[in-house]
């Protein structure tokens, strides 16, 4: 995680998003945490409790995402989770339309190979896309 960490910062920094402690514990937290958060989740976190308030983070995340460098996940009527987007590592999520629980999909991309071909044939460079899938989780159809 270290190294993510930096190559993270690194990114922040060539964006000219200033290094901050906040910052630092705001990255770090979405890195141990693996999954995307929801900024209640963060705020609650041990690393962010003491070192910023909501509005802070809120702040922290909105810049982020305008850079890139995470990406805002969910149903707009719900909470928003945000997840890093580190190059090289990419994941598509399924979200539960009635919870708004949100897993990762543990499955090959069948995007990727498109992705590659869209570039190559249009020229676009840093090409990228989103995929998520919308439905009922197993949890909410039972009840």
């Amino acid at each position: 995680m270290p190294n993510d960490l930096n190559i993270l910062i690194a990114r922040c920094r060539t964006e000219g998003l200033r290094r901050t402690k906040a910052l630092e514990e705001l990255l770090a937290t979405l890195l141990e945490g693996d999954r995307p958060m929801t900024i209640t989740e963060l705020a609650d976190s041990p690393r962010l409790t003491n070192q910023c308030d909501k509005a802070t983070i809120f702040r922290l995340l909105q810049r982020l995402a305008d850079k890139g460098i995470l990406r805002r996940l969910g149903l707009h009527e719900r909470a928003a989770y945000f997840a890093l987007l580190i190059p090289g590592q990419h994941r598509d999520y399924l979200i539960c339309t009635e919870c708004g629980s949100i897993e990762p999909i543990n499955a090959p991309c069948p995007v990727h190979e498109l992705e590659k071909e869209i570039q190559f044939t249009t020229g676009y460079q840093n090409l990228y896309h989103e995929l998520e899938f919308f439905g009922t989780c197993p949890a909410c159809t039972t009840t």
